[in-house]
C-alpha cells in the first residue's frame, strides 16, 4: 500500500515538470565587443579594397524551440568606417560614398524571416542608408546557441551575408568604366546575449 502511494505521488508530479520545461521567446542584444561588419569593393580592376565598421548595435527576439526570429533591428555608425588608410577612410565618409556627416546611421529593420534548415535561413528587411531605403535579403547561419563558457550569459552566434549595389542608394562615384565597383559584398559576424 505504501509503495502504491509513493508511485501515485510521483505520477502526480510529472505534469508539473513537463509544463515548466517549455521554452519562451527571448530578447537578445548584440554584444558590441563581438560584432564585425566587413565589406569589400573592387578598385580599378586590380583587386578589392577591404573595410569594416567599428561601431554598431541592435537586437532581436528569438524563439529557440520554434526557430522563429522577429523584431530584428541593427544600426551602424557610418563614420566608424575603417580601411587602415586615413585618406581612404576620409573619402569613404564623404558624399561620394557613405555621406556620414549627413547620414551618421545606417539602419536595417527586418520585415520577414524564413528558416531553410535547422541552422540556415534568410532575413529580409529595409536598409536605410544615405537617406534612401531599399529591401535587402541576408543569408543567415546560426553558428551556435547556448551558455557561454564564462559567466552566466546565454549567447547566440550568427553569420549573415549579402551583396549590396551602392548605386541603389545614390553612391555612383567612379562607376563609369568600373573604376570603383558597384557590388559591395557584406559579411556580419555577431554574438548576441539573451537579456
Amino acid at each position: 500500500m505504501k509503495l502504491l502511494m509513493r508511485v501515485g505521488a510521483a505520477l502526480a508530479a510529472l505534469p508539473l515538470v513537463t509544463v515548466s520545461a517549455s521554452a519562451e521567446p527571448a530578447r537578445f542584444e548584440i554584444d558590441p565587443q563581438h560584432l564585425s561588419i566587413v565589406f569589400n569593393v573592387e578598385h580599378l580592376g586590380y583587386g578589392a579594397v577591404w573595410g569594416l565598421f567599428l561601431k554598431g548595435s541592435g537586437g532581436f527576439t528569438y524563439d529557440e524551440e520554434a526557430r522563429e526570429l522577429r523584431d530584428l533591428k541593427v544600426e551602424i555608425d557610418t563614420a566608424s568606417v575603417f580601411s587602415n588608410d586615413e585618406a581612404c577612410d576620409g573619402h569613404l565618409r564623404s558624399g561620394d560614398f557613405l555621406d556620414a556627416e549627413a547620414h551618421p546611421v545606417a539602419t536595417f529593420v527586418m520585415t520577414e524571416a524564413e528558416a531553410l534548415s535547422e541552422t540556415t535561413g534568410t532575413v529580409t528587411g529595409d536598409l536605410t542608408f544615405r537617406g534612401d531605403t531599399h529591401p535587402v535579403t541576408l543569408d543567415v547561419t546560426l553558428n551556435k546557441i547556448g551558455p557561454y563558457p564564462w559567466g552566466e550569459n546565454y549567447v547566440v552566434g550568427i553569420t549573415a551575408t549579402t551583396t549590396l549595389k551602392r548605386s541603389e542608394w545614390g553612391s555612383t562615384y567612379a562607376l563609369e568604366d568600373n573604376l570603383v565597383g558597384d557590388d559591395v559584398p557584406l559579411t556580419i559576424e555577431l554574438e548576441a546575449i539573451r537579456q
